[in-house]
């Protein structure tokens, strides 16, 4: 029982992390955002079982598919055929995993060298500096400020305990202080219902939503891989070996599979969390599993799912500037470890590349370390053979 109640707390840092941009996918795409929670919820909680407690990660709503699910949802009204697009989405994972574990792994690891792993896992990071800094903290500065310093210090100077709970407290503070000042918005926990059920949804298939959005999975399978790597970094373990690439796949799958039935968007893991993961250094699986059992209850009660939405932007903002630097550095750090020579002018170029279409680009994370692979693999490096 201690132990339990210890861990709940850790587990709403998780919530909190990834509330935010879970009911924003919803919020843009005309989805429930009830549904959304509950699906993330119960989508982790397969991902865990699919890869038996090993990867602690948390899945989310995916940014990825916003613009067809808002186009078929919100626009077209036909949630059957953004279902029908889900499903062949998984369908893609399946694929995928299966060719995976047919040319196994390590061949494909092999091909990704470590100057094209650390800028990878940087710009996972700092492709959500816009919506950290300019949507979110920007809205009222001091408010953020308050949040990011309270989680700061509660990081580097609080006692075993506070050092264990940064968000939480960097949250608290956050919320008092904008409620001091009297921008904190209660009329969502007013008007949201007491109770309410995710409702199924059939599929509609068309060969135009398949085509739509199947291909869009092989973006988010490599935003995956940049995900694992970032939290081999952090655990230092690497769960590409164990439990495997190929079962992270299928977990990830089978979790956008059943949220398209159940009216929610794409799945797919959560850089949030890995920076909770990162200040927090709390691995347990099961912390994890506990936030998806709180996000399935506050699907399900709309008033204290309401309550936690009515923490203000800018309070997230704060907290998103500290979860999504760390994940930056850890890419800065992995290049440092593996003894990456950046005075080789190939991998100056390689990182320079990386990152531009990395941070430049909407959901770039898939170009850019396609186009750093393909620069490392494809280009001889002409200056090294000129010096020798």
């Amino acid at each position: 029982m201690k132990n339990f109640l210890k861990a709940i707390p850790l587990s709403l840092q998780h919530l909190f992390a990834m509330f935010g941009a879970t009911i924003l996918v919803p919020a843009l795409t005309g989805l429930d955002p009830g549904s959304a929670l509950v699906a993330s919820g119960l989508g982790t909680l397969i991902f865990h079982l699919i890869t038996r407690g090993k990867v602690p990660t948390y899945l989310g709503s995916s940014f990825a598919f916003i613009a067809p699910l808002a186009l078929y949802v919100g626009e077209l009204n036909s949630p059957g055929e953004a279902v029908a697009g889900l499903i062949s989405v998984s369908i893609v994972y399946g694929i995928v995993a299966l060719l995976i574990t047919f040319i196994g792994f390590d061949k494909v690891r092999k091909a990704i060298p470590p100057v094209v792993v650390g800028p990878v896992v940087s710009i996972i990071g700092l492709a959500l500096a816009t919506t950290a800094v300019t949507n979110m903290a920007s809205v009222n500065w001091d408010v953020a400020i308050v949040s990011l310093l309270a989680a700061i210090i509660a990081t580097l100077a609080g006692n075993k305990m506070v050092r264990l709970l940064p968000i939480i407290i960097g949250l608290g503070v956050g919320y008092i202080y904008a409620a001091i000042r009297g921008i904190v918005d209660y009329s969502p926990i007013v008007d949201a219902p007491v109770f309410a059920l995710p409702h199924f949804v059939m599929p509609e298939f068309t060969w135009i939503v398949i085509f739509g959005m199947a291909p869009i999975a092989l973006v988010t399978i490599i935003e995956d891989l940049g995900h694992m790597f970032v939290l081999n970094e952090i655990t230092g373990k690497d769960v590409t070996k164990d439990p495997g690439f190929s079962s992270i796949l299928w977990g990830n799958g089978l979790a956008t599979f059943i949220s398209g039935l159940i009216g929610g968007p794409a799945q797919t893991t959560y850089a949030e969390n890995l920076g909770v993961l990162a200040i927090t250094r709390q691995f347990s699986s099961r912390i994890i599993q506990g936030a998806g059992v709180i996000a399935i209850l506050l699907g399900l009660f709309g008033k204290v799912g309401a309550a936690i939405q009515s923490i203000p932007v800018a309070v997230m903002g704060g907290i998103c500037i500290l979860l999504f630097g760390m994940i930056a550095g850890m890419g800065i750090r992995h290049m440092i470890e593996e003894k990456v020579d950046m005075t080789n002018m190939k991998n100056l170029i390689i990182v320079a590349v990386i990152f531009i279409i990395g941070i430049g680009y909407a959901n770039g994370i898939a170009y850019a370390t396609i186009a750093g692979l393909l620069i490392y693999w494809l280009i001889p490096d002409f200056t090294t053979k000129k010096q020798n």
